[in-house]
């Protein structure tokens, strides 16, 4: 089976940080996001992985490199559209879409055993959700077929609250579906005319699998918070020298004045003295942090320099150039 990472997206939330890097390229923890989703795309079994660009293309590709392919549009197409674009690297098989912003650590086995058996032409991984204001739910019936949709309805008017993840399982002939328009959305274009042709697809709920789109600063640090206590599984590099306290090589706590986990230290990562450290707390590869610094509740992105005396409370700390600092692939 082959797959797509929806890459093209502009991540207008997560401003300022997409000034400097398009979505997929935040980091949480050792790599960007999209780096995790590739690496569980290839535990999957998955080797054939295309990407979508368009905001800062080269970034996404000098950091990839020829690990994966690469269909850049000089003019946004939409979700669907840039699948579109895809569509001779998929062949004539099932394949997978990815949303490039998607933190979590779906069963793509089990999502392709419940597409199997639905036998529909798509299916859409769902997930239950408190709020449904956030998102886009489906509406099904009690086989999992869809019947409808609704945008982020108030709670009282909700038919359904399972989220549209934007990880699908489609068959080739979904591009039957598609109009002939430059711009093509699932959400608006694909799926009603799926519906207005009576086609079979179905929902599949990942349950108790982890799934947060990364939409916000607040869900992204929420999301690196939750790779660090266990409800997320990122398979993230380093020792845990004690409960939730893991340490990177070439990082050390020497001089250290208080820590309090859950704290995740990366890779070559300086510390002065009489720094407190107060958990949740995520500092990422090559940072520095100044003598008789206080950290708490906070994400340091990596590289990040906090001068000596700082103070970081419930915030993430980053820099111009933080592409330089990234982990690389196999590093």
């Amino acid at each position: 089976m082959r797959a797509q990472v929806l890459a093209a997206g502009l991540g207008t939330r997560l401003r300022p940080l997409t000034h400097e890097i398009p979505k997929p390229m935040v980091p949480v923890l050792d790599r960007p996001v999209m780096a995790h989703i590739v690496d569980h795309l290839r535990r999957a079994g998955i080797q054939d992985i295309v990407a979508n660009l368009h905001y800062f293309p080269d970034t996404i590709r000098d950091y990839f490199g020829d690990a994966i392919e690469y269909v850049e549009e000089e003019e946004l197409s939409g979700t669907a559209g840039g699948v579109r674009r895809c569509r001779e690297f998929f062949g004539d098989g099932t394949f997978l879409v990815f949303s490039g912003d998607a933190l979590t650590d779906i069963d793509i086995e089990r999502f392709l055993a419940a597409h199997r058996a639905n036998g529909g032409v798509a299916t859409i991984a769902a997930k239950q959700v408190a709020d449904t204001q956030e998102y886009g739910v489906i509406v099904h019936d009690a086989q999992g077929r869809i019947s409808a949709f609704q945008e982020k309805p108030h709670p009282d008017e909700a038919l359904s609250d399972l989220a549209n993840t934007c990880i699908y399982l489609f068959e080739p002939e979904i591009f039957d579906y598609f109009p002939d328009s430059a711009f093509v959305d699932f959400a608006n274009d694909v799926f009603p005319a799926l519906l207005a042709h009576d086609v079979p697809f179905h929902v599949h709920d990942i349950g108790d699998e982890y799934w947060n789109d990364v939409g916000s600063l607040v869900e992204l640090k929420q999301g690196t918070f939750d790779a660090i206590t266990g409800g997320l599984d990122l398979r993230a590099e380093g020792e845990e020298i004690e409960p939730g306290l893991v340490l990177g090589d070439g990082s050390s706590f020497a001089g250290v004045e208080l820590v309090e986990p859950p704290v995740w230290i990366g890779r070559d990562v300086t510390i002065g003295t009489h720094v407190r450290l107060q958990g949740p707390l995520v500092i990422g590869d090559a940072a520095v942090i100044g003598d008789g610094a206080c950290l708490k509740d906070a994400v340091v992105f990596p590289g990040t320099e906090l001068p000596a005396g700082s103070i970081l409370i419930s915030g993430i700390a980053g820099h111009v150039g933080i592409t330089e600092n990234l982990r690389r692939p196999g590093s």
